[in-house]
């Protein structure tokens, strides 16, 4: 009997050791938030567009149950709002743009929100469906207080923010669908080439060829920006 308790006695606190050393190892996830299921959510979406984000997806790489994520967000659309929004986030123009250069400002806004949305395409084809957040929201306060310093009317201020709304989003779509090679290109203006009797003028302007998608976009803004100007 002796034996045998010295046995249990010998094992017991080994188990209180491997106990204690189970609690005190530190956990291999950071403990689940909303901040960070949204920016987990950003990556999902990056890696695997609109259609790759599931709820189960979501925990598998957050490390978690699926049930768990609902202590922090509604569902799968609300988790859609949270990430468009936390990609369009604006920090303000650089210190280089002068406080009443107001062509400026409008300029660094748009281009921003442009490579925002270039940087996580799958946000383009969002944003015309989702409830807008407060980050959209502020940059769209911003453009508009922007544009009435500026001396855009109160009555042409909705028509100036949906022109240029409708233009950065024209602009982002085209960019990131258009998926041409140099060589498809080239082949395409040698066929728009042998068409030119039809076509004379975009073959002329070797359209199929131009490729500055930065310079269009700025020089396109600056057409905008001209009608918008107080005359």
């Amino acid at each position: 009997m002796a034996v045998k308790r010295s046995g249990t006695q010998s094992k017991r606190p080994q188990r209180i050791r491997a106990s204690l050393q189970s609690v005190q190892e530190p956990r291999s996830e950071p403990p689940l938030s909303r901040e960070r299921i949204v920016a987990t959510a950003v990556e999902l979406l990056d890696d695997q567009g609109v259609d790759g984000l599931t709820m189960r997806r979501l925990a598998d790489r957050l490390g978690s149950g699926a049930m768990s994520l609902y202590w922090h967000v509604d569902n799968k659309e609300d988790v859609f709002d949270l990430a468009l929004d936390s990609v369009l986030e604006y920090r303000g123009p650089p210190q280089t743009v002068e406080p009443q250069d107001w062509r400026g400002e409008v300029v660094h806004m748009l281009e921003d929100w442009r490579a925002s949305m270039l940087r996580h395409p799958w946000s383009a084809s969002l944003l015309p469906r989702r409830a807008l957040g407060p980050n959209i929201l502020s940059r769209l306060e911003l453009l508009s207080k922007t544009l009435s310093r500026a001396g855009v009317a109160d009555a042409d201020l909705n028509v100036a923010i949906w022109s240029l709304w409708n233009y950065v989003m024209g602009a982002t779509v085209t960019r990131a669908s258009f998926e041409l090679s140099d060589d498809d290109r080239a082949a395409a203006q040698q066929r728009l080439t042998r068409l030119s009797e039809h076509y004379p003028t975009i073959e002329r302007s070797r359209l199929l060829l131009d490729n500055d998608w930065d310079g269009a976009f700025r020089k396109g803004l600056d057409f905008l920006l001209d009608g918008l100007a107080p005359r």
